[in-house]
């Protein structure tokens, strides 16, 4: 069975940069499981699997732009400290949410003060190029209810 729209794929995954550093890797947890065709993995790599069958390993290099997108400096701002709660410990490398017109929002804390926080709104992964070593398990029709909850109900997940 291969890996089109409305299908199960179960994989497992080693992501890194281009550099080599390992950023995720499924290896040693249970495997990655998607519904295919519905945007729940990185466009690239979901494009990259379309038509792959059970057994197929190999190689995936996704550029920014089918990934988390180019990194853009416009999304660096600095937010004033008194929106945070007085007395929090906030420091560089955390992540925090605010909630937006659109939703909840994720930045990441790049430095902090007494007068204010520099945010970064951009993906912790923008702008970079992501390498894929891909192991697919199993490909499968999705049930009824997958369909219906428009997710793969893998290891147990029940509704």
């Amino acid at each position: 069975m291969k890996a089109t729209q409305d299908r199960v794929v179960s994989l497992h995954y080693t992501l890194t940069d281009d550099h080599g550093l390992l950023l995720d890797s499924s290896r040693g947890r249970d495997p990655l499981a998607y519904l295919h065709g519905h945007g729940h993995i990185i466009q690239g790599l979901e494009s990259a699997l379309e038509g792959c069958e059970a057994g197929f390993n190999g190689s995936v290099r996704v550029p920014p732009a089918d990934a988390y997108g180019e990194y853009d400096p416009q999304g660096v701002f600095e937010a004033p400290r008194d929106q945070f709660p007085p007395g929090q410990d906030i420091q560089a490398g955390m992540r925090v949410q605010a909630e937006g017109p659109q939703g909840i929002v994720n930045f990441t804390v790049l430095s902090a003060n007494d007068q204010g926080v520099m945010l970064d709104a951009n993906h912790p992964l923008a702008g970079k190029t992501l390498n894929f070593e891909v192991e697919v398990l199993e490909v499968r029709q999705a049930t009824d209810q997958e369909l219906a909850h428009r997710h793969a109900h893998a290891h147990g997940h029940d509704h």
